[in-house]
């Protein structure tokens, strides 16, 4: 007996050519199957509905049909993409929490995807309660099973110190293996992280007078690093509290955060020779936090 599906896909599919035959004959198989309740049968025809496969003609709402019923049958991989329409709104209203639940389903079965989309909706606190500790957790989980999303996220965040105690030499190894396979944000991540390396480099092994030169033409990196000089009367320049004030104060000035993090302790304690000014450590660290 040919069952709805398959008669509808046969309609679908009329006017085929020889050469899609045997697809269509697979997909109405496939139909039949996915209408008596194999769960594997649902979800490729639900994904057929979806990409337009076997001749058909993309439709999202009986895609998100078809994936339902394989996700509430326990198909990891469907409840995955029927998360991912309701994020998107395509075939069924958009609605945040509901795509988190799917994926929270899809998550727990192990699957990657699904792990790094939980992790970075804790962290956003879309559809879900923001919890940064849980974005770790489903971020960590999925960076080890392999997403380099998730490791290019979970390296940043490492790196910048952002909802987990910093950690650059681990904010490195992530970002690393995201690299390795050619994500593109990670790669771009490290170049930047390399570029600052070599340029902190450059400006520490320069002499005192072609420091002064670069921090005297506007060179901000330049500049922090002669009111650090100054500071400690290091590196064949005389301490000097006042001229070290004035660089850091250059260095804020033209953006520099670390100077700007310089000055909220100098600000804070008392140093270089300033009285304690909570009002301008104050001013200094919401600089340094917009910087």
């Amino acid at each position: 007996m040919t069952t709805l599906p398959a008669l509808i896909l046969l309609a679908a599919l009329a006017g085929t050519t020889p050469s899609s035959q045997q697809q269509a004959t697979e997909a109405v198989m496939i139909a039949q199957e996915a209408a008596q309740g194999n769960v594997g049968a649902e979800l490729l025809y639900g994904l057929a509905w979806l990409d337009g496969r076997y001749g058909l003609r993309p439709d999202p709402a009986k895609a998100a049909h078809w994936l339902r019923r394989a996700a509430r049958g326990g198909q990891p991989y469907a409840a995955l993409r029927l998360g991912k329409l309701y994020a998107e709104g395509k075939g069924v209203n958009e609605d945040p929490a509901t795509a988190v639940y799917w994926w929270r389903q899809a998550a727990r079965a192990g699957t990657p995807e699904a792990e790094y989309l939980m992790g970075k909706a804790r962290l956003e606190g879309t559809g879900v309660a923001k919890n940064p500790t849980r974005a770790v957790h489903w971020l960590t989980s999925a960076a080890h099973h392999g997403n380099d999303d998730a490791r290019y996220l979970l390296g940043k965040m490492y790196y910048q110190g952002y909802a987990v105690a910093q950690d650059k030499e681990l904010g490195i190894d992530w970002l690393t293996r995201a690299a390795e396979h050619g994500h593109t944000g990670a790669l771009n991540f490290l170049r930047g992280v390399n570029a600052a390396v070599k340029l902190t480099t450059m400006v520490h092994s320069q002499g005192a007078d072609e420091l002064k030169a670069r921090a005297k033409a506007g060179d901000p990196h330049a500049q922090y690093e002669l009111g650090l000089r100054y500071e400690s009367g290091a590196y064949d320049v005389l301490k000097d509290d006042a001229q070290a004030l004035y660089w850091l104060g250059k260095a804020a000035e033209n953006g520099n955060r670390q100077a700007m993090q310089t000055l909220v302790h100098v600000y804070a304690n008392g140093e270089l020779g300033q009285k304690a000014d909570p009002a301008k450590a104050a001013q200094w660290r919401e600089r340094a936090k917009g910087q």
